[in-house]
């Protein structure tokens, strides 16, 4: 009897639930839109983990929706410009590493040379899982906050994105005119990572599903926007 071939779907499941997912992944990047993508435990499972879903893959932001609990600013966070009398706060959830935070933080910068005196700009940090980078990054711009220059720390990640590595941790510290020895004990030590955690942890709390997430007065405006997007959500909390 002549041996039939099998037929591509007549695969065992989880082959043909992978060419559906990988399928579908395709399929919406062509469209332009935002994807979540679950991650497989590294034992071969057909277990799916959650994790926070891709929303910096969306070149346009989803609609501004409240946040679901936004914890509260403290003194004692990353803040740029005069909080005590700006009539908009936001607070930027973010990753170093995310290609789109890098493309929304010029317009963060340029909202608040546009705005000065009424706009302040809370930083906190939601490395995501798949950036190997995120979390070491973040826990270096935490030692330089740790000598005071946590924003031009800050400022040379984005910008040298690239580079992310802990060579370049280094370079950028002595480039800065950081104390070499404070920061090596600090960034050896992972002396700040239970803060990132709990940034991470509290911007899920507030609705941030990826990032960049930043909440404008309390609105959330998902993914990497424009300058007209940003400022004219400012406009309104100023008119309001």
């Amino acid at each position: 009897m002549e041996k039939k071939e099998p037929a591509f779907f007549d695969g065992n499941p989880k082959m043909i639930f992978v060419f559906g997912l990988v399928t579908g992944v395709a399929i919406t990047s062509l469209l332009g839109g935002s994807l979540s993508l679950p991650e497989f435990d590294s034992g071969g499972s057909d277990k799916v983990v959650a994790a926070f879903d891709d929303a910096e893959l969306a070149d346009e932001a989803a609609a501004p929706t409240a946040a679901k609990t936004l914890a509260p600013v403290t003194a004692d966070e990353h803040i740029r410009g005069d909080i005590e009398n700006a009539k908009v706060v936001m607070v930027e959830y973010s990753d170093f590493e995310c290609p789109f935070c890098s493309r929304h933080h010029p317009t963060m910068l340029d909202v608040m040379e546009e705005y000065e005196g009424d706009v302040a700009w809370v930083y906190r940090h939601m490395p995501l899982s798949f950036h190997v980078e995120a979390v070491p990054s973040a826990l270096a711009s935490e030692c330089a906050a740790e000598q005071g220059k946590f924003w031009e720390y800050g400022d040379a990640l984005f910008d040298n994105q690239s580079s992310l590595s802990e060579d370049y941790y280094y370079e950028l510290a002595a480039e800065i005119g950081l104390n070499s020895g404070d920061f090596a004990d600090c960034y050896e030590s992972a002396k700040y990572e239970d803060d990132v955690n709990e940034d991470r942890a509290t911007g899920a709390a507030a609705g941030a599903t990826g990032t960049p997430a930043t909440f404008v007065n309390g609105i959330l405006v998902s993914g990497a926007v424009d300058f007209a997007t940003l400022s004219g959500l400012i406009e309104q909390e100023l008119e309001g």
